[in-house]
């Protein structure tokens, strides 16, 4: 089952966490030795491209984040040791991120492990209970904690115009005294 410890640093990506300053991810220091639960319909190891491919509603469990994807491509090197070391992983086909207080949504999802950064894009969704941010692409450093949601530049051509991050910040009732 060699493929399977190729994935053995997956780490499913962190959004906005509830506690977390704006701009504050929930997995800073996020331990990325956890072991990982992945479940796929089919894998496909091409050892000479230093690729494995998983297929088939995909879902990648590291603690308590859930990553879903219809396609799952982890980039590998191989190291000195026995097990390869991975370089990236893909996720394509509409990519959901779950954690205990939050989902983000996005078309593609990128986790670049040697410099701890994940980022999704394409009309990315970020829900916090009822509170929701919208843009183009999310940034998330796993070291430092910082994310960043931006829109889309207006590079389209034409009349297409740049689009901007939204979001809606649900504001709880305070008691009164």
């Amino acid at each position: 089952m060699r493929p399977l410890l190729i994935v053995a640093l997956i780490v499913a990506a962190p959004v906005l966490a509830q506690g977390a300053g704006p701009g504050q991810s929930a997995l800073k220091n996020h331990d990325t030795r956890a072991p990982i639960d992945i479940d796929a319909s089919r894998i496909e190891v091409r050892d000479r491209e230093n690729q494995a491919i998983f297929t088939g509603d995909v879902r990648v469990r590291q603690g308590n984040m859930t990553l879903n994807s219809p396609t799952l491509r982890v980039f590998y090197e191989r190291g000195t040791g026995e097990n390869p070391v991975i370089q990236r992983v893909d996720a394509q086909g509409g990519v959901t991120l779950v954690s205990p207080s939050e989902r983000a949504r996005a078309a593609y999802g990128v986790y670049d492990v040697a410099d701890r950064q994940i980022t999704m894009i394409g009309n990315v969704v970020l829900n916090q209970g009822q509170s929701v941010l919208r843009g183009q692409r999310l940034a998330i450093d796993l070291e430092t904690g910082r994310s960043t949601l931006d829109g889309a530049s207006g590079s389209g051509g034409g009349n297409a115009p740049a689009s901007r991050v939204t979001g809606r910040f649900v504001v709880p009732e305070r008691r009164t005294q």
